[in-house]
Protein backbone atom coordinates (compact mmCIF):
# COMPACT_ATOMS: atom_id res chain seq x y z
CA UNK A 1 0.00 0.00 0.00
CA UNK A 2 1.42 3.66 -0.96
CA UNK A 3 0.98 6.04 1.77
CA UNK A 4 1.49 9.53 2.06
CA UNK A 5 4.84 9.08 4.38
CA UNK A 6 6.41 6.69 1.79
CA UNK A 7 5.25 9.67 -0.81
CA UNK A 8 6.65 12.26 1.48
CA UNK A 9 10.50 10.36 1.94
CA UNK A 10 10.69 9.73 -1.59
CA UNK A 11 9.94 13.49 -2.32
CA UNK A 12 12.69 14.33 0.10
CA UNK A 13 15.24 11.94 -1.01
CA UNK A 14 14.84 12.56 -4.77
CA UNK A 15 13.06 16.07 -5.43
CA UNK A 16 10.90 14.80 -7.63
CA UNK A 17 7.32 15.77 -7.89
CA UNK A 18 4.12 14.50 -5.82
CA UNK A 19 2.70 12.57 -8.55
CA UNK A 20 5.68 11.08 -10.02
CA UNK A 21 7.15 9.73 -6.49
CA UNK A 22 3.35 8.23 -6.34
CA UNK A 23 3.96 6.78 -9.81
CA UNK A 24 6.95 5.24 -8.94
CA UNK A 25 6.27 3.85 -5.72
CA UNK A 26 2.88 2.51 -7.49
CA UNK A 27 5.09 0.63 -10.28
CA UNK A 28 7.95 -0.90 -7.70
CA UNK A 29 5.19 -1.81 -4.71
CA UNK A 30 5.89 0.60 -2.53
CA UNK A 31 9.99 -0.29 -2.25
CA UNK A 32 11.43 2.99 -2.16
CA UNK A 33 15.15 2.29 -2.81
CA UNK A 34 14.01 0.83 -5.95
CA UNK A 35 11.34 3.83 -6.41
CA UNK A 36 14.53 6.36 -6.07
CA UNK A 37 16.85 4.30 -8.55
CA UNK A 38 13.24 4.54 -11.00
CA UNK A 39 13.63 8.38 -10.98
CA UNK A 40 16.64 8.55 -11.21
CA UNK A 41 16.36 6.70 -14.99
CA UNK A 42 13.87 8.58 -15.64
CA UNK A 43 15.89 11.71 -14.59
CA UNK A 44 13.89 13.09 -12.24
CA UNK A 45 15.58 12.69 -9.41
CA UNK A 46 17.95 15.49 -10.40
CA UNK A 47 15.80 17.91 -11.04
CA UNK A 48 15.60 19.64 -7.60
CA UNK A 49 19.57 19.57 -8.07
CA UNK A 50 19.35 22.23 -11.19
CA UNK A 51 17.44 24.59 -9.03
CA UNK A 52 20.28 26.53 -7.51
CA UNK A 53 20.85 26.97 -10.94
CA UNK A 54 20.55 31.19 -12.82
CA UNK A 55 17.80 31.27 -15.20
CA UNK A 56 17.80 34.55 -16.58
CA UNK A 57 16.71 33.18 -20.03
CA UNK A 58 13.09 31.94 -21.56
CA UNK A 59 10.52 33.41 -22.76
CA UNK A 60 7.55 35.77 -21.68
CA UNK A 61 3.69 35.25 -23.18
CA UNK A 62 0.62 36.23 -23.35
CA UNK A 63 -2.93 34.68 -24.06
CA UNK A 64 -6.07 37.04 -25.13
CA UNK A 65 -9.63 35.62 -25.77
CA UNK A 66 -11.38 36.12 -28.63
CA UNK A 67 -13.83 38.90 -27.48
CA UNK A 68 -10.07 40.62 -26.17
CA UNK A 69 -12.07 40.77 -22.47
CA UNK A 70 -9.43 38.54 -20.57
CA UNK A 71 -5.84 38.27 -21.18
CA UNK A 72 -3.17 36.95 -18.94
CA UNK A 73 1.13 37.30 -19.41
CA UNK A 74 3.51 35.29 -17.67
CA UNK A 75 7.51 35.20 -17.70
CA UNK A 76 8.92 31.32 -17.40
CA UNK A 77 12.37 31.14 -17.37
CA UNK A 78 15.13 28.41 -18.64
CA UNK A 79 19.59 29.28 -18.36
CA UNK A 80 20.30 29.37 -21.93
CA UNK A 81 18.57 30.52 -25.07
CA UNK A 82 18.88 27.42 -26.39
CA UNK A 83 16.54 25.64 -24.49
CA UNK A 84 13.99 28.82 -24.86
CA UNK A 85 13.79 27.72 -28.47
CA UNK A 86 12.83 24.38 -27.51
CA UNK A 87 9.54 23.63 -28.68
CA UNK A 88 8.54 21.65 -25.58
CA UNK A 89 9.65 24.79 -23.55
CA UNK A 90 7.37 27.03 -25.48
CA UNK A 91 4.66 24.87 -25.32
CA UNK A 92 4.72 24.66 -22.02
CA UNK A 93 5.20 28.27 -21.73
CA UNK A 94 1.99 29.11 -24.03
CA UNK A 95 -0.10 26.07 -21.71
CA UNK A 96 0.43 28.22 -18.68
CA UNK A 97 0.25 31.83 -20.28
CA UNK A 98 -3.39 30.60 -21.43
CA UNK A 99 -3.62 29.34 -17.92
CA UNK A 100 -3.17 32.68 -16.29
CA UNK A 101 -5.62 34.54 -18.22
CA UNK A 102 -8.28 31.56 -16.70
CA UNK A 103 -6.84 30.95 -13.23
CA UNK A 104 -8.26 32.95 -9.85
CA UNK A 105 -4.83 32.29 -8.01
CA UNK A 106 -3.02 35.26 -7.33
CA UNK A 107 0.68 33.95 -6.56
CA UNK A 108 3.17 31.78 -8.32
CA UNK A 109 2.58 29.41 -5.79
CA UNK A 110 -1.33 28.90 -6.32
CA UNK A 111 -0.84 28.67 -9.91
CA UNK A 112 1.81 26.10 -9.54
CA UNK A 113 -0.34 23.95 -7.28
CA UNK A 114 -3.01 24.10 -10.08
CA UNK A 115 -3.68 21.10 -12.51
CA UNK A 116 -1.78 21.10 -15.64
CA UNK A 117 -3.33 18.12 -17.41
CA UNK A 118 -4.84 14.96 -16.06
CA UNK A 119 -3.45 15.06 -12.59
CA UNK A 120 0.09 17.11 -13.14
CA UNK A 121 -0.05 19.98 -11.80
CA UNK A 122 2.09 23.25 -13.32
CA UNK A 123 4.91 22.35 -10.61
CA UNK A 124 5.44 18.38 -11.40
CA UNK A 125 4.90 19.53 -15.25
CA UNK A 126 7.85 21.85 -14.93
CA UNK A 127 10.23 19.39 -12.82
CA UNK A 128 9.64 16.83 -15.93
CA UNK A 129 10.62 19.54 -18.33
CA UNK A 130 13.16 20.15 -16.19
CA UNK A 131 14.62 16.33 -16.05
CA UNK A 132 14.08 16.70 -19.94
CA UNK A 133 15.86 19.44 -20.74
CA UNK A 134 18.58 19.29 -18.13
CA UNK A 135 18.34 23.03 -17.31
CA UNK A 136 16.86 25.13 -13.92
CA UNK A 137 13.62 26.53 -15.29
CA UNK A 138 11.08 28.52 -13.04
CA UNK A 139 7.31 30.50 -13.69
CA UNK A 140 8.92 33.73 -12.59
CA UNK A 141 5.89 36.03 -12.66
CA UNK A 142 2.21 36.45 -14.22
CA UNK A 143 -0.63 38.34 -14.10
CA UNK A 144 -4.62 38.28 -15.50
CA UNK A 145 -6.75 40.76 -16.97
CA UNK A 146 -10.46 41.31 -17.76
CA UNK A 147 -13.05 43.70 -18.19
CA UNK A 148 -16.47 44.14 -19.26
CA UNK A 149 -16.52 47.48 -20.94
CA UNK A 150 -13.19 48.05 -23.15
CA UNK A 151 -10.41 46.65 -24.14
CA UNK A 152 -7.26 44.57 -23.70
CA UNK A 153 -4.93 44.03 -26.38
CA UNK A 154 -1.19 42.39 -25.95
CA UNK A 155 1.99 42.42 -28.22
CA UNK A 156 5.50 39.91 -27.42
CA UNK A 157 8.30 41.94 -28.82
CA UNK A 158 11.76 39.92 -29.91
CA UNK A 159 10.16 36.84 -29.92
CA UNK A 160 9.71 36.54 -26.56
CA UNK A 161 12.29 39.02 -24.83
CA UNK A 162 9.31 41.85 -23.69
CA UNK A 163 5.94 41.30 -23.08
CA UNK A 164 3.07 44.25 -22.30
CA UNK A 165 -0.77 43.90 -22.04
CA UNK A 166 -2.83 47.29 -21.72
CA UNK A 167 -6.04 47.44 -20.70
CA UNK A 168 -8.67 50.69 -21.77
CA UNK A 169 -12.08 51.37 -20.31
CA UNK A 170 -14.99 52.97 -22.32
CA UNK A 171 -18.30 52.50 -22.00
CA UNK A 172 -18.76 52.69 -25.79
CA UNK A 173 -18.00 49.44 -27.75
CA UNK A 174 -15.76 50.34 -30.67
CA UNK A 175 -12.39 49.38 -32.57
CA UNK A 176 -11.35 51.76 -32.02
CA UNK A 177 -10.61 50.99 -28.44
CA UNK A 178 -8.86 48.05 -29.76
CA UNK A 179 -6.46 50.66 -32.10
CA UNK A 180 -5.67 52.71 -28.88
CA UNK A 181 -4.67 49.85 -27.05
CA UNK A 182 -2.24 48.64 -29.58
CA UNK A 183 -0.90 51.77 -29.91
CA UNK A 184 -0.51 52.27 -26.27
CA UNK A 185 1.25 48.63 -25.96
CA UNK A 186 3.67 49.72 -28.68
CA UNK A 187 4.43 53.36 -26.41
CA UNK A 188 4.87 50.72 -23.14
CA UNK A 189 7.52 48.18 -25.06
CA UNK A 190 9.18 51.12 -26.37
CA UNK A 191 9.48 53.85 -23.77
CA UNK A 192 9.08 51.53 -20.73
CA UNK A 193 6.84 53.59 -18.06
CA UNK A 194 6.99 52.54 -14.57
CA UNK A 195 3.51 54.22 -13.88
CA UNK A 196 0.18 55.25 -15.20
CA UNK A 197 0.33 58.51 -14.12
CA UNK A 198 1.51 61.02 -11.69
CA UNK A 199 -0.91 59.56 -8.85
CA UNK A 200 1.11 56.00 -9.10
CA UNK A 201 4.15 57.59 -8.44
CA UNK A 202 5.86 57.34 -4.89
CA UNK A 203 6.09 60.29 -3.00
CA UNK A 204 9.28 58.62 -1.47
CA UNK A 205 10.86 58.86 -4.74
CA UNK A 206 9.72 62.36 -5.73
CA UNK A 207 11.46 63.71 -2.58
CA UNK A 208 14.34 61.92 -3.26
CA UNK A 209 14.29 63.06 -6.92
CA UNK A 210 13.53 66.61 -5.29
CA UNK A 211 17.05 66.30 -3.09
CA UNK A 212 19.37 64.87 -6.21
CA UNK A 213 18.13 67.99 -8.13
CA UNK A 214 18.59 70.18 -5.21
CA UNK A 215 22.11 69.03 -5.01
CA UNK A 216 22.73 69.26 -8.43
CA UNK A 217 21.54 72.59 -9.01
CA UNK A 218 23.51 73.69 -6.35
CA UNK A 219 26.53 71.94 -7.34
CA UNK A 220 26.13 73.86 -10.86
CA UNK A 221 26.63 76.70 -8.66
CA UNK A 222 22.80 77.79 -9.08
CA UNK A 223 21.73 80.63 -6.81
CA UNK A 224 19.48 78.99 -4.08
CA UNK A 225 16.46 81.70 -4.99
CA UNK A 226 16.11 79.73 -8.56
CA UNK A 227 17.10 76.38 -7.17
CA UNK A 228 13.13 75.77 -6.29
CA UNK A 229 12.32 76.87 -9.72
CA UNK A 230 14.66 74.18 -11.15
CA UNK A 231 13.82 71.45 -9.16
CA UNK A 232 9.93 71.96 -10.27
CA UNK A 233 11.11 71.67 -13.83
CA UNK A 234 13.13 68.60 -13.36
CA UNK A 235 10.26 67.15 -11.67
CA UNK A 236 8.17 67.65 -14.32
CA UNK A 237 10.42 65.99 -16.44
CA UNK A 238 10.58 63.13 -14.58
CA UNK A 239 7.09 62.80 -14.43
CA UNK A 240 7.41 62.50 -19.02
CA UNK A 241 9.50 59.78 -18.38
CA UNK A 242 8.05 57.53 -15.83
CA UNK A 243 4.34 58.05 -16.39
CA UNK A 244 2.81 56.67 -19.69
CA UNK A 245 -0.02 58.96 -19.84
CA UNK A 246 2.70 62.29 -19.26
CA UNK A 247 4.82 60.84 -22.14
CA UNK A 248 5.11 61.80 -25.64
CA UNK A 249 3.85 59.64 -28.23
CA UNK A 250 6.76 57.69 -29.50
CA UNK A 251 4.58 58.09 -33.27
CA UNK A 252 4.09 61.85 -32.38
CA UNK A 253 6.54 63.56 -30.59
CA UNK A 254 4.59 66.94 -30.71
CA UNK A 255 1.60 64.86 -28.75
CA UNK A 256 1.33 63.56 -25.00
CA UNK A 257 -0.02 60.01 -25.00
CA UNK A 258 -3.25 61.87 -23.03
CA UNK A 259 -4.08 64.18 -26.15
CA UNK A 260 -3.73 61.02 -28.11
CA UNK A 261 -6.11 59.38 -25.68
CA UNK A 262 -8.22 62.57 -25.35
CA UNK A 263 -8.72 62.78 -29.90
CA UNK A 264 -9.46 59.27 -29.90
CA UNK A 265 -12.27 59.61 -27.37
CA UNK A 266 -14.19 62.41 -29.25
CA UNK A 267 -14.03 59.90 -32.26
CA UNK A 268 -15.79 56.91 -30.00
CA UNK A 269 -17.38 59.38 -28.59
CA UNK A 270 -16.99 58.23 -24.45
CA UNK A 271 -14.14 58.76 -22.63
CA UNK A 272 -11.22 56.49 -23.21
CA UNK A 273 -9.54 55.58 -19.65
CA UNK A 274 -6.34 53.50 -19.30
CA UNK A 275 -6.79 50.87 -16.65
CA UNK A 276 -3.61 49.48 -16.09
CA UNK A 277 -0.99 47.97 -18.35
CA UNK A 278 2.06 45.49 -17.46
CA UNK A 279 5.20 44.96 -19.26
CA UNK A 280 7.39 42.38 -18.49
CA UNK A 281 10.99 42.33 -20.16
CA UNK A 282 12.93 38.59 -20.08
CA UNK A 283 15.19 38.34 -17.08
CA UNK A 284 15.15 42.03 -15.51
CA UNK A 285 16.19 42.37 -12.38
CA UNK A 286 17.79 38.50 -12.76
CA UNK A 287 21.77 38.81 -11.97
CA UNK A 288 23.22 36.13 -14.37
CA UNK A 289 26.40 35.21 -13.19
CA UNK A 290 29.15 35.23 -16.21
CA UNK A 291 31.03 31.66 -16.96
CA UNK A 292 34.12 30.77 -18.95
CA UNK A 293 32.64 27.98 -21.16
CA UNK A 294 35.82 25.94 -21.90
CA UNK A 295 36.12 25.81 -18.16
CA UNK A 296 32.67 24.93 -17.41
CA UNK A 297 33.04 22.06 -20.15
CA UNK A 298 36.71 21.15 -18.49
CA UNK A 299 34.65 20.83 -15.17
CA UNK A 300 32.43 18.16 -16.62
CA UNK A 301 34.40 16.31 -18.47
CA UNK A 302 36.45 15.94 -14.92
CA UNK A 303 39.47 17.83 -15.83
Amino acid sequence: MITAKSVKELREKTGAGMMNCKKALTETNGDIEKAVELLREKGLADAAKKAGRVAAEGLVKTYITEDNKTAGIVEVNCETDFVSANEQFIAFTDKVAKMSSETSATTVEELLSEKYEGEKTVQEALTELIATLGENMTVRRFKKFSIEKGAIKTYIHGGGRIGVVVEVACETESEILLEVAKELCMQVAAVNPLFLDKSGVDQDAVEKEKEVYRAQALNEGKPEKIVDKMVIGRIQKYYKEVCLLEQLWVKDGDKTITKFIEEKSKEVGSPITVNSFIRFERGEGIVKVEENFAEEVARQMGK
